[in-house]
Parts: structure tokens; C-alpha cells; sequence
């Protein structure tokens, strides 16, 4: 098996464009109000748990950003548009199936879920163009 070639600064890039998207989806002007009022998190259990929440999300986001980095340099994908359109699969066949999921065996609100997908989906959107544009 060959060696696929990553750059580096290109995932280090998508892991924070993914942690931008969800700082302005989840932000007090756009969906913060009914995310909050969807999975009963207040602003003060918001707080006490930022610290680790952030740290979680850093390591998820760099993980995403290299598994999709490896899709994409093992798919040989070298345009913005194609790296767009594997980030769509990537959500369609990973992010929105075990989302989903959540609605038929824990009975989460499809609107919570809508918002969850919404999210992953502009972010892997973002992240496989530049990380096709960017190799």
C-alpha cells in the first residue's frame, strides 16, 4: 500500500474552518436559542463544561479533518468542487446516518437533528474543498 500524501497545514486549516462553522451556527444571532432549548443545556452548563467541550472538539475536528484528507488524497481528488463533493458523502454516509439514527432509537427531535446536520454538513462541505484545493 502506498503512502498517501497529506498536508499537514491543510488539516491543521479544516480542523479550525470546522470549529468556525459551529462557533457562528451555534451562535446567540443564528441557532444557539433552540439548540439550547432542544437539549436543555443553559448557559451555565454551558460554561462549567466549555473547557472540556472545546478540547473534545479540537480532537474531533483534526481527526475529521485527517480521516477526510485521507479519503481525498487516496481518491486522488485535486479541485475544490470534487473535495466538496466527497465531504458530502463523507456527511451523507457517516454523519447524517448515525444522526438519523438518534431520532429511531433514542427519539432525539428531528429539529435538533436538522441543526446537528446542518452544521457537519456546510463544515465537511468547507473542509473537503479546501483540503482538495490545498494538497
Amino acid at each position: 500500500m502506498n503512502a498517501i500524501p497529506i498536508n499537514y497545514w491543510a488539516v491543521l486549516v479544516a480542523a479550525a474552518l470546522r470549529m468556525a462553522v459551529g462557533f457562528v451556527w451555534y451562535s446567540p444571532p443564528v441557532l444557539l436559542k433552540p439548540w439550547q432549548a432542544l437539549t436543555g443545556i443553559t448557559p451555565e452548563t454551558m460554561r462549567a463544561g466549555l473547557t472540556r467541550a472545546m478540547v473534545v472538539d479540537v480532537i474531533a475536528s483534526l481527526i475529521m479533518a485527517f480521516a477526510l484528507a485521507n479519503i481525498i488524497g487516496a481518491s486522488g481528488i485535486t479541485d475544490w468542487l470534487n473535495g466538496a463533493l466527497a465531504g458530502f458523502w463523507v456527511w451523507l454516509g457517516f454523519i447524517a446516518t448515525v444522526l438519523v439514527s438518534l431520532w429511531g432509537y433514542e427519539n432525539r427531535s428531528l429539529k435538533l437533528i436538522g441543526i446537528n446536520l446542518g452544521n457537519n454538513l456546510i463544515a465537511l462541505l468547507l473542509m473537503g474543498a479546501l483540503l482538495a484545493a490545498w494538497r
